[in-house]
């Protein structure tokens, strides 16, 4: 009699976790309609999200594409699409925009990782701060609280980066993994002051541009409101294209943590840049793939049911019971996610990317719309991961 075969049995597995969370499980595995909508929809019929945008491609083409749900609640909203409707993208700015930036000076040799923190920004003199350095920052070990609450109530921005230039590590640096706004916001600063310019100038001109990147910004105008998903309400009526997050908001909107508007297409050559290892779709080169190699690479694990994180980057594995990756993107993977309820993915072996743009953080109908919504990441990753392995519409 045959024995079974492990990886068969792994995916039946799998499939019946997936069932009993209530998530649709698509098959067959094929970058096709009947593959992701079943999963995508799920999520708006539980009330996680009103709408959601999702790209799946590789590196030199997007295998699918596709628009779900309203802006809103309201069928009289405007249906989503990938192509046209911008998202507050939340802390997915951190990589688009700050840690890409940060790659391209440090290729340029404006920044140095293992410099201290002080070196660029002399004014961060809190006790205990003179060990934390730029790589601490990116890899989320410096030690700092994960954010700090009273930023948005400092009279203006430059009283909320001196909060900023105040805070103290809770830990000893390079010890653990704490997740922090504080981290982002002052390796924005040390982008701003080793460019010369600021954050949303220099991106701009030098990751959006090049990339193609024509939908995405920070401080959308307000003619482009009308097709951004709105992230909050004000007695009664939908706020979009303000930043939802009340730092990035006290810091005029400009943020190494977050700011940046974006669409799914738009992001997807973002994506595709990162597999092409830092080079654009007409060839030039912006990032030496040494580098990329270097952002995109597990920095910092402590093992255990802790996350991993590169440079900038979240890695596998993510620490969370349910993971936004899934279950089946490779060891090498890496990613980020924004808590307005967007999400990255990168399989670099499988040479596979999955961009999920919801507005979750706007009136949710479920009772725990981000667990939910992390149930739809991981399932939609998980299927693009199958459909990769059956080799259906790909190579």
């Amino acid at each position: 009699m045959r024995a079974p075969d492990p990886g068969r049995l792994v995916l039946a597995v799998l499939l019946l976790l997936q069932a009993a969370a209530g998530v649709p499980v698509a098959a067959p595995a094929r970058f096709d309609a009947a593959t992701f909508a079943p999963l995508v929809e799920h999520g708006i019929r539980i009330g996680a999200y009103p709408g959601a945008a999702l790209v799946v491609g590789r590196r030199d083409t997007v295998l699918f594409s596709g628009g779900y749900g309203h802006l809103t609640w309201s069928a009289q909203s405007g249906a989503v699409s990938p192509d046209r409707t911008l998202y507050d993208i939340a802390s997915m700015t951190k990589v688009v925009a700050t840690t890409t930036a940060l790659m391209i000076l440090l290729d340029r040799g404006r920044v140095r990782l293992d410099d201290p923190v002080r070196a660029y920004i002399p004014e961060f003199q809190g006790e205990g701060t003179e060990r934390i350095t730029l790589r601490m920052l990116l890899n989320h070990t410096s030690g700092l609280a994960s954010g700090d609450t009273s930023l948005p109530h400092a009279a203006d921005a430059a009283a909320a980066m001196r909060r900023v230039y105040a805070a103290t590590p809770r830990v000893t640096p390079g010890t653990r993994v704490i997740y922090s706004d504080l981290n982002a916001i002052l390796a924005g600063e040390i982008a701003r002051r080793a460019s010369g310019e600021s954050l949303d100038a220099f991106a701009a001109r030098e990751i959006l541009e090049p990339l193609g990147m024509t939908e995405t910004r920070f401080r959308p105008p307000r003619t482009e409101t009308a097709r951004t998903a709105p992230t909050n309400l004000w007695h009664g009526h939908p706020i979009a294209g303000l930043v939802n997050d009340p730092s990035a908001a006290r810091l005029g909107g400009v943020s190494g943590n977050a700011g940046l508007f974006s669409t799914a297409a738009d992001l997807a050559r973002f994506a595709q840049f990162i597999l092409r290892a830092g080079v654009t779709a007409d060839g030039r080169r912006l990032v030496r793939a040494a580098t990329v190699a270097l952002f995109t690479t597990r920095s910092a694990w402590f093992g255990g049911v802790t996350e991993a994180r590169g440079l900038g980057w979240q890695m596998t594995p993510t620490g969370e019971a349910t993971s936004s990756a899934g279950s089946l993107f490779g060891a090498r993977s890496f990613g980020h996610t924004g808590f307005t309820g967007t999400s990255i993915w990168i399989d670099p072996d499988r040479d596979l990317f999955v961009i999920l743009l919801t507005n979750r953080a706007f009136a949710p109908r479920a009772r725990r719309p981000f667990t939910e919504l992390k149930r739809v990441r991981g399932a939609v990753a998980d299927a693009a991961a199958r459909a990769s392995d059956a080799g259906s519409n790909g190579r």
